[in-house]
């Protein structure tokens, strides 16, 4: 038999009507688009287009879990960076103008480092191998190498009331609390980047978004929130909050990137934020005096100081509320702090009684009260896990 060969076009128009046909009878495979004009097959619904999520900062290292912002902070998951630096607690004492610090294992005061005026917090370098003592009044920040626990030359900078880290490391941010500025800085030499002027007093306390895109920013003296896009180095937001003579503090962003949380010791409480639309707040009160947040290393619960009555209150992240209450024996004023590697103890100052509080995060029962220089403020445990700092005592992504 001779066998006559199509054309190459006609060969073409023949295999499109082969696959159509077998689409209208259902013959094509699961998941493969239906062909035009077919009738009675069961046309699938039409996928809605779901926007993709904007990138992260770039330079940032990216996250290591969508859903928590902290899975780097896991129970001794530390950086080769730091894993051989000795375990201590660095406390800055604002009236003493020194840093006092602590061996964790025995509760004692094994050094005393002499610092500039006023030092306020002992921040983590981005890139983990230095701590920034800020000399508030002393105009300087005093570099330690936590490696040896020796203080460098001190480094000089105006009004450095607090110092964060933008989440690329690209930047230094000191929090210039009388000056009225935020001012971005070369994250090593400290060397004046752009200067942000603001509006509003008393900047002081920061926490970045799960993207590092923005921050929010506390301002104690007046009473505002801050949001300022990370990259451009300009404030996009402000808001005053909705109580007479707010005077918020520290800022901490939840383990799912929804919602910021701010401790503000004259409303009683934490605001609940959010972030991404920078409505009104919501206050959860929590006790008096309410001033530092601290996340669990299993990311669950997150610890808050309430400074005017000696207590740490505890939120459950999951649950949306308030579990428990952990009083001090004989009282206290738990200030700033952070928690051990293993997220067994959490370390606070007392800020009004030269001492410093270890805590039991399983029990609540005080471990320790050791004493201080005067008024101590915001101390770093250190080393923490986590792969890199955002600064303050220790925030770690």
């Amino acid at each position: 038999m001779t066998t006559t060969r199509l054309p190459r076009k006609a060969t073409v128009l023949l295999a499109g009507l082969v696959l159509a046909a077998l689409a209208g009878c259902g013959a094509a495979e699961k998941g493969a688009p239906e062909a035009a004009g077919t009738r009675g097959a069961a046309r699938p619904a039409r996928a809605e287009a779901v926007p993709a999520a904007p990138p992260g900062l770039p330079g940032m290292p990216p996250v290591l879990d969508p859903k928590d912002v902290y899975a780097a902070d896991r129970p001794n998951r530390l950086s080769p960076v730091v894993k051989d630096f000795p375990s201590r607690v660095y406390v800055p004492n604002t009236n003493s103008n020194t840093v006092s610090v602590i061996d964790p294992v025995t509760y004692k005061v094994v050094e005393t480092i002499p610092v500039g005026v006023q030092p306020q917090h002992v921040v983590p370098s981005w890139d983990l191998k230095t701590l920034w003592v800020n000399n508030n009044r002393g105009h300087t920040l005093t570099p330690i190498d936590p490696a040896t626990g020796k203080a460098g030359k001190p480094v000089e900078v105006h009004d450095p009331y607090n110092l964060y880290f933008t989440p690329n490391g690209k930047y230094a941010v000191v929090m210039a609390s009388m000056d009225k500025e935020l001012v971005f800085r070369d994250p090593h030499t400290m060397d004046r980047v752009k200067t942000v002027p603001v509006s509003c007093f008393g900047v002081n306390h920061a926490d970045f978004s799960a993207d590092g895109r923005y921050f929010v920013v506390s301002c104690e003296f007046s009473g505002e929130l801050l949001k300022v896009d990370t990259e451009k180095m300009e404030v996009v937001g402000q808001q005053k909050l909705p109580f007479k003579g707010a005077m918020p503090q520290d800022v901490k962003i939840s383990p799912d990137g929804k919602t910021f949380y701010i401790a503000d010791m004259m409303a009683h409480g934490m605001w609940v934020l959010d972030g991404a639309r920078f409505t009104t707040p919501t206050l959860l009160p929590t006790g008096k005096g309410c001033h530092g947040l601290y996340v669990s290393r299993d990311s669950k619960e997150m610890y808050v100081s309430n400074r005017g009555e000696g207590t740490v209150s505890v939120f459950d992240f999951g649950a949306n509320r308030l579990t428990k209450k952990w009083h001090l024996p004989d009282g206290g004023s738990p200030d700033m702090g952070g928690v051990s590697a293993d997220g067994k103890v959490l370390w606070l100052s007392g800020r009004y009684d030269s001492e410093v509080y270890a805590i039991d995060t399983r029990t609540g029962k005080q471990l320790a009260r050791i004493p201080v220089g005067g008024g101590p403020h915001g101390l770093a445990v250190y080393p923490q896990p986590g792969r890199y700092s955002l600064g303050h005592t220790g925030i770690f992504r």
